[in-house]
């Protein structure tokens, strides 16, 4: 593997914009109140768990993702359509694992659809970043 093909910057702000997808994806506006229903939890579970090690683990593994995705992205045609793509079709492969998972943790459809959809929105948006910024 060599590193150096790496935009770190487009990946660094590829990872960001992970959170910025789940702040919206997880609002009150959209998914919140379906989300916590169907994963049992209430707002002040939620309120109580420890925040730094959540949004620490979570930029870790978004990092971790927009490198993966720079990676397969390092080709020199690469541009925002196709990091786009990619980032689409890396996120049918998180989906699907979410899906595997979930369905023997006997998690509701409804919140398949949520956390995978997640997964594919965000993963779009990453590739579109890395992509564009070739």
């Amino acid at each position: 593997m060599d590193f150096s093909h790496i935009n770190w910057l487009a990946a660094f702000v590829a990872a960001l914009s992970a959170f910025l997808v789940g702040g919206i994806w997880y609002s009150k506006a959209l998914f919140a109140d379906a989300w916590m229903t169907d994963s049992n939890l209430t707002l002040e579970q939620i309120k109580a768990g420890n925040k730094g090690r959540t949004f620490g683990f979570t930029a870790l593994f978004s990092i971790i993702m927009a490198a993966n995705l720079a990676m397969f992205l390092s080709g020199a045609k690469t541009d925002v359509a196709w990091g786009a793509e990619a980032g689409f079709l890396a996120g049918i492969w998180t989906f699907s694992a979410i899906a595997i998972h979930s369905l023997f943790e006997l998690k509701s459809w409804r919140l398949i659809f949520i956390n995978g959809g997640y997964s594919v929105v965000s993963l779009v948006v990453m590739g579109a970043i890395i992509g564009w910024w070739r």
